[in-house]
């Protein structure tokens, strides 16, 4: 039998085909819970489309595009690597190292443990000539701005300072002084489009009457790149759509390229099961090589507490391998022409265009924050993120979900980071609580192991998150076993795991003969059983979508109160 492949034709399937087989596999679910709605006030879609790009952007696609790939700073992606060291020896050991292992930009954080005293000014002085750099800056009077006056090279000298008010630095014209620092926003619970939009806002603040292309020389953009990979690419596309058009303000058609600095946000980072920090910052580093940012720093996964030469290395070489080893770079803007990533970059380039003009709207940048307006959308934007994590809608692996129950916290914290609102705090907490307090847990698993093995493994996770393993009662199979084991045992605590059907047959009689001080919960849901089953002494549930701190904290107190 001949095969001719040449004929072969794949048919196009419409957007309304796709849609019909979509409700067909969701069996009884709605159509719109494939939508996903962000905390940028914007929708993810389940499928993007040729068409559906052209009615959110029609002609201006390739003014997008082109706009985006035209306004690269750099080549490609440098790495900026920070420096560490207790002592000025062990700094300076440690820069020649990162030197030698691939490290393009020296990051120094002033708050070092050591002082910058004329001989290590001197010596810091030799490879700011040689080599770019980003200082991270307190306030103008850091003694490490000091190096400055020991170099005579001035032309030489490339690099950026970030600090909150900029600084002035005579003769150093490839030394940038002036920056949109989003990173403390980003902290306190920015999205993306707040990010955006304020850093068209501190850039608006800060040229003034100044000119605008000598303003350009002078000025970056330092963004944190979030876990959520391809919002952080948009986030990155877009801020370079929206500098045009800020340009464009001042009687710029053709504006200079911004440089984009940038890190991996420490918000998702966990002190709990630390290398999975690790797996964050790659995911987070390639977000920035995709996006186009052209300095990026990688935290090491031990960072909050104290990194090692070992973590370090790591952190370099994530971003060095995904420059040399993915290809990625060799691509001229690798997101370019993606429905999905177009259309979300041009979403993110109207709403924050828009926040940024009721900023500007509301006096600027500093009236704005005064007026308190800032400060309470980012309290919602963050609230509503933990809140998400704490019931599980946002998983922290190894920290809220998947938690190694035996993982204990680092003795050391970082104090450079110890200020951050990091979304596993609550959980840290929870660790050190119940550490403390040594309450005896115990789920009584009732039936068959194919029973009640969900349940339980459920709420042995759920009580991991607090460094808790739960034992377990073992198969019990009638209701009088159960009394029998609940009336013998010498638990603080102890959590029903039945099917539904056995555990409204069991709970009242185990209330009617449980301990006094022992406390008691069902797993799951009973909302018709609830309020007489609380009457008669049931302390609460554990369900899937609770509040696990609130919960976790509620017991704890509980125990507590019932040992006093």
């Amino acid at each position: 039998m001949s095969i001719k492949m040449k004929d072969i034709q794949f048919q196009t399937a419409s957007y309304e085909q796709w849609k019909e087989e979509a409700i067909k596999a969701l069996k009884g679910k709605p159509f719109e819970s494939l939508f996903t709605k962000l905390a940028e006030d914007v929708t993810l879609s389940p499928l993007y489309t040729q068409e559906t790009l052209v009615d959110k952007i029609g002609d201006e696609l390739e003014k997008q595009i082109a706009t985006i790939r035209s306004l690269k700073s750099s080549e490609g992606l440098q790495a900026a690597q920070q420096i560490y060291g207790d002592t000025s020896e062990q700094f300076f050991s440690n820069l020649e190292d990162s030197i030698e292992r691939g490290n393009n930009c020296l990051t120094i954080d002033a708050r070092t443990n050591f002082e910058w005293n004329d001989t290590n000014l001197e010596k810091l002085a030799t490879y700011l000539v040689q080599n770019p750099f980003k200082f991270i800056i307190q306030n103008k009077n850091d003694s490490l701005l000091q190096v400055f006056n020991k170099i005579e090279n001035k032309e030489k000298v490339q690099g950026f300072i970030i600090t909150e008010s900029p600084i002035e630095l005579d003769g150093f014209e490839n030394v940038r002084t002036v920056s949109a620092n989003t990173v403390t926003y980003h902290y306190e619970g920015a999205n993306a489009v707040q990010e955006l939009a304020i850093a068209l806002a501190i850039a608006a603040k800060e040229v003034k009457d100044s000119d605008f292309e000598q303003f350009s020389k002078n000025f970056f953009v330092n963004f944190a790149i979030d876990t959520q990979f391809f919002l952080e690419v948009a986030k990155l596309r877009a801020f370079k759509v929206l500098w045009k058009a800020f340009a464009a303000a001042y009687g710029v058609n053709n504006p200079v390229a911004i440089p984009v600095v940038a890190e991996n946000s420490l918000r998702s980072y966990s002190k709990l099961d630390v290398y999975v920090n690790l797996l964050r910052a790659g995911n987070e580093a390639f977000s920035g090589l995709i996006g186009g940012a052209d300095f990026f720093t990688v935290h090491p996964h031990d960072v909050l507490s104290k990194p090692t030469d070992k973590s370090i290395r790591i952190a370099r070489n994530v971003l060095l391998v995904l420059k040399e080893e993915s290809q990625v770079e060799n691509v001229l803007d690798p997101a370019g022409g993606s429905y999905f990533l177009e259309t979300l970059t041009a979403e993110f380039v109207e709403k924050a265009w828009a926040l940024f003009l009721e900023i500007q709207e509301n006096g600027g940048f500093d009236a704005y924050v005064e007026s308190g307006k800032l400060q309470e959308s980012l309290e919602k934007v963050y609230n509503d993120r933990l809140k998400a994590v704490q019931t599980r809608k946002q998983s922290l692996i190894g920290t809220n979900i998947y938690a190694n129950p035996v993982d204990e916290l680092p003795a050391e914290t970082n104090a450079a980071f110890a200020s951050i609102k990091r979304l596993a705090i609550p959980f840290e907490q929870l660790r050190e609580k119940y550490s403390a307090t040594q309450p005896k847990i115990a789920i009584l698993t009732f039936g068959k192991l194919k029973d009640f093995k969900p349940r339980a493994d459920f709420v042995s996770g759920f009580f991991a998150t607090a460094g808790v393993s739960p034992e377990q009662s073992g198969e019990i199979i009638t209701v009088d076993a159960a009394k029998e084991w609940l009336q013998n045992a010498n638990y603080d605590y102890v959590i029903v795991a039945a099917k539904d059907e056995d555990t409204k047959e069991l709970v009242p009689t185990l209330l009617s003969v449980k301990p006094e001080n022992l406390i008691l919960d069902a797993a799951g849901k009973y909302k018709d059983e609830e309020s007489a089953w609380l009457e008669n002494g049931l302390n609460g549930f554990i369900f899937a979508g609770q509040n696990i701190v609130e919960k976790l904290n509620e017991v704890l107190e509980s125990v507590k109160g019932a040992q006093q």
